[in-house]
C-alpha cells in the first residue's frame, strides 16, 4: 500500500518510523510520503489560507495550493481521505476497508479547514473522496487523526502484525462487543488475583466468561 499525506507540519508523521509501521516501510508492504504543503504556496510568504468570504473567525486553506499538492498524487486509485470534525466517524469497519486499498491521500486540514471546493473538484472527476473525523472533538489539525487512521488501518494488513491471529480476539471486531479484560503474571499483584477460572485449564468455561465479560464491558462502556 501506497500512503501519503500533505500538511504544513511534516515533522508530525516522525511516528511513521517506530514500531509496527516502521517495520511495514522496511519489509515493503507499506510505502509513506509526506509532503509539506507550503512547499506548492504561489507567494513569497508560502501562504496557505486567507479570510473566508461571507466573514467569520479563523482562517480558510486556500484551493489552489491544495490543488497542486494533491494533483500529482491523484489516480484512479486513490482514497482521498479530508480530515475534518464534520467528516463521517472513524471506525473499525471502516479501518478494513481502507485496509484493502491500494493508495490513501490524507489530507491535513488547518485552521478553520479547506475551502470546500477542493472536496467538490476530485468528487467530479470521479475520485474516491472521503470526509473522515476520529471522534466528536476538535483538534488543532489532521495530523495527529491522519496518524490515528494510518496505525489502525495498517495494522490490519497482511504482514504488517507479527501474529495476525491477534486480530480476530480485539474489541470492535463485533459489533456491540469489547475484548475481554486480560491478565497475566504474577498471579497476584497489590491483593487483586487473577480470576481462577482463567488458571482452571478449562479452556471452554474461559471462552464462556471471556465472552460474559466482554458483553459486561460494552455494557459499562457505551
Amino acid at each position: 500500500m501506497r500512503i501519503d499525506a500533505v500538511t504544513i507540519f511534516p515533522e508530525y508523521f516522525a511516528p511513521l518510523k517506530l514500531s509496527l509501521l516502521g517495520k511495514a516501510q522496511e519489509s515493503g508492504i507499506v510505502d509513506f510520503g509526506i509532503h509539506d504543503l507550503r512547499s506548492f504556496a504561489t507567494n513569497v510568504h508560502n501562504q496557505v489560507d486567507d479570510t473566508p468570504y461571507g466573514g467569520g473567525a479563523g482562517m480558510v486553506m486556500m484551493p489552489e495550493v491544495w490543488g497542486q499538492a494533491l494533483d500529482p498524487l491523484m489516480s484512479t486509485e486513490t482514497d482521498l481521505i479530508i480530515l475534518t470534525p464534520a467528516g463521517k466517524r472513524f471506525d473499525q469497519p471502516m479501518a478494513a476497508n481502507f485496509s484493502k486499498a491500494s493508495h490513501l491521500v490524507f489530507a491535513c486540514g488547518r485552521y478553520e479547514g479547506i475551502d470546500d471546493r477542493v472536496r467538490q473538484h476530485y468528487l467530479s472527476k470521479n475520485h474516491r473522496v472521503h470526509e473522515v473525523s476520529i471522534g466528536d472533538y476538535v483538534l488543532g489539525g489532521g495530523e495527529v487523526a491522519s496518524l490515528v487512521m494510518i496505525e489502525a488501518i495498517t495494522r490490519l494488513i497482511p504482514g504488517v502484525l507479527g501474529n495476525p491471529e491477534s486480530l480476530a480476539e480485539e474489541s470492535h471486531n463485533e459489533e456491540g462487543y469489547l475484548e475481554y479484560p486480560n491478565y497475566t503474571k504474577p498471579q497476584n499483584w497489590r491483593d487483586i488475583p487473577v480470576p481462577e477460572i482463567l488458571l482452571s485449564g478449562n479452556h471452554g468455561e474461559i471462552a464462556k466468561w471471556r465472552a460474559a465479560q466482554a458483553i459486561e464491558r460494552a455494557k459499562e462502556n457505551f
